[in-house]
């Protein structure tokens, strides 16, 4: 009798465990399309300042000459629970080059740990989509919602 509910209790635990284990795969991939499906959001975003010459060609020709100015663009110093965050981002060529990260969350030194982990993607990201619209690093949603922000001021200071 007793084997039986050792056995039991034993298959139960094991079937908790699998179903869990599926369950966090299945949001793995889940989180992994949406990522891809916002990265490409973020270059269909980057893609509407060509619909935007369009719009200033019918209004004039200097707004279509206009476009992203080149230079060094410091964001807003974005505040969070954890610290403030705050970038530069490099304009060459109408595109962004470089995103430096000027200040992170310093709370504690696992906030530390955290934005060090999430600055680089969240830099390669913006860089690569061309745009502040970009995937969150799960795990540093503070840094990275402030990081974007500051990003997007910065910019919007450059005329993208």
């Amino acid at each position: 009798m007793r084997t039986r509910a050792t056995l039991t209790g034993i298959f139960a635990s094991v079937s908790v465990l699998v179903i869990g284990w599926q369950f966090g795969a299945a949001a793995i991939n889940t989180a992994t399309s949406a990522g891809h499906g916002t990265s490409t959001t973020g270059t269909s975003t980057g893609a509407a300042p060509a619909a935007t010459p369009t719009a200033g060609a019918s209004t004039g020709t200097t707004t279509a000459a206009a476009g992203p100015k080149d230079g060094s663009y410091t964001g807003t110093s974005e505040n969070t629970p954890f610290g403030n965050v705050q970038v530069k981002v490099v304009v060459a060529g109408g595109k962004i080059t470089d995103v430096v990260a000027l200040q992170l969350t310093d709370s504690g030194g696992r906030s530390v740990q955290i934005s060090n982990y999430a600055a680089p993607i969240l830099r390669s990201e913006v860089i690569k989509g061309q745009s502040a619209k970009v995937s969150n690093v799960s795990g540093a949603t503070y840094t990275t919602d402030g990081y974007l922000s500051s990003v997007q001021s910065a910019l919007d200071q450059a005329g993208f």
